[in-house]
């Protein structure tokens, strides 16, 4: 109930706000991105900006930037100046120094630096400012981070949200909206580069879990994770009234071929998990930025990060069943220690 409530205030505000500022200039809505570090970057904004692309989303156009990078990590710096060039040169965005500044230009944010460590500290300055705002996976690196940035969003009023491209796909929207009912077991495969500073899930795991919980929702009670078949990694969930949800590692090369699943149901199964593009989150984000509403609640991704973290516990404690109620608790516990908040996951 707490949750409606925030989202039927966040509404409003971002209505009323959106109305005033698309009354100043015009129906477009201004797009500020955080982090030219990935190739996110430069797809989404060929969606915003391009009106002659196949998959142009209508509604707003990314008209500035600010770098970011990470330094201990090459994924993130090698790749800065060169998207943050071609960003400038091809789509005529502006580059400022700090986020600050951006967002006192912006109307809403795409916080897309790849690596999900600062992610708390660059979400921060957007919340003071008030601005809507997407958050690319992974959400954080941490649970921890991850309850803070949803909870200082919910005190702020500021609408926000964060998901993989995957949850979008047609067939896992499909089985999310009832194509077979009610899910009693779901498999989802992605492939599970790793990144030493994000726990095993983190880095590119969560597009399979993120697909995973689309069609099971919220419920998980349980998580194990251990060693399948040809030695491949496997997250197995249990979620409210015996259902099951699990997780598989992907080596395949093909990427088509990387994201796929199955989901079992009330009225038969259906295929999930598949990879159709950027533009149908695109599509979401959008939608969101003009109507304030989240199309994944806090809820659902805090319980997608701690069933990810609670996959490193137990790969920490020999494949031990964890639950999930313990590892959202101990954070919980450390963050009031630390600071005397309260999280938005709390009832």
């Amino acid at each position: 109930m707490k949750s409606e409530h925030w989202l039927r205030i966040g509404k409003l505000i971002l209505v009323a706000g959106l109305w005033l500022t698309q009354s100043a200039v015009g129906a477009e809505l201004r797009i500020g991105i955080i982090g030219c570090d990935t190739s996110h970057c430069a797809a989404f904004t060929e969606t915003f900006n391009n009106p002659q692309g196949k998959s142009y989303v209508p509604g707003g156009k990314v008209v500035a930037a600010y770098k970011g990078g990470s330094a201990d990590l090459p994924q993130s710096i090698s790749r800065v100046e060169n998207i943050a060039t071609n960003l400038q040169s091809k789509y005529g965005v502006k580059i400022y120094d700090t986020i600050e500044e951006l967002c006192s230009n912006v109307d809403v944010i795409l916080l897309e630096s790849v690596d999900g460590r600062p992610h708390l500290a660059q979400v921060r300055p957007v919340i003071a400012a008030r601005k809507p705002v997407f958050v690319d996976k992974p959400c954080t690196a941490s649970l921890e981070d991850a309850l803070e940035m949803f909870r200082l969003a919910k005190a702020a009023n500021v609408p926000i949200f964060s998901s993989s491209s995957l949850r979008f796909a047609k067939d896992t929207q499909a089985v999310h909206s009832g194509s077979i009912g009610k899910v009693f077991y779901a498999e989802t495969t992605s492939p599970l580069e790793l990144e030493p500073h994000h726990p095993e899930l983190f880095w590119y795991g969560v597009h399979g879990v993120e697909s995973l919980f689309t069609v099971m929702g919220t419920g998980c009670e349980t998580v194990q994770r251990r060693i399948g078949t040809n030695d491949l990694v496997e997250v197995v969930g249990t979620w409210h009234g015996g259902r099951t949800g699990i997780y598989r590692e992907e080596k395949q090369k093909n990427y088509n071929a990387n994201y796929h699943g199955i989901a079992k149901g009330e009225k038969g199964e259906a295929k999930i998990g598949s990879f159709d593009g950027y533009a149908p989150l695109d599509e979401a984000i959008m939608k969101f930025f003009q109507n304030g509403v989240a199309p994944v609640p806090p809820e659902e991704t805090i319980e997608i990060m701690a069933f990810m973290q609670a996959a490193q516990e137990s790969k920490d404690r020999d494949g031990a069943i964890i639950r999930l109620e313990d590892v959202i608790t101990k954070v919980h516990q450390q963050v009031r220690a630390d600071s005397g908040k309260t999280l938005v996951h709390e009832n």
